[in-house]
């Protein structure tokens, strides 16, 4: 048997600080679609980039966004944080370059994924887009063993 509890705000934004990985959610005419999705922490704000695709395409049509992380030791021993908000697309170039910064200094394993996706396969440009989440509902869960 678990225990569930719900998480402090401490305890929520420590975890979505350290992990840096979660799974998009978006909703465009009553279909849901989700993602894994790298993003930087940088409280208040979350921030994600991606090329332009299904999931940007979803985002414009409905900017409302959520982003499930979670850390799972085992069955009985997990953690789950959801953040739920409005998808801000980033235009302007400070803006655009202090995302990136915060990107990549927080998950530097993401430098050439970020270089990579300027080029796809066939020689064509992708077109790169930041978002910033300023969640507006934090809500956190998490699971330990029970006492007998």
């Amino acid at each position: 048997m678990i225990k569930v509890r719900d998480m402090s705000l401490d305890e929520m934004q420590a975890l979505v600080r350290r992990i840096g990985f979660g799974h998009l959610g978006c909703a465009r005419g009553g279909r849901p679609y989700v993602v894994p999705m790298n993003y930087a922490y940088d409280a208040p704000d979350l921030y994600f980039f991606t090329t332009e695709g299904t999931k940007t395409e979803f985002i414009d049509a409905n900017p409302e966004v959520c982003l499930q992380v979670e850390e799972i030791a085992d069955a009985s021993r997990w953690q789950s944080v959801m953040l739920t908000g409005r998808a801000e697309r980033l235009s302007r170039p400070a803006e655009m370059e202090r995302a990136m910064q915060i990107l990549t200094a927080r998950n530097p394993t993401l430098a050439p994924a970020i270089s990579e996706t300027r080029i796809d396969a066939w020689g064509r440009p992708n077109n790169i887009r930041l978002y910033r989440l300023r969640p507006e509902i934090i809500d956190g869960r998490a699971a330990s063993p029970a006492a007998p």
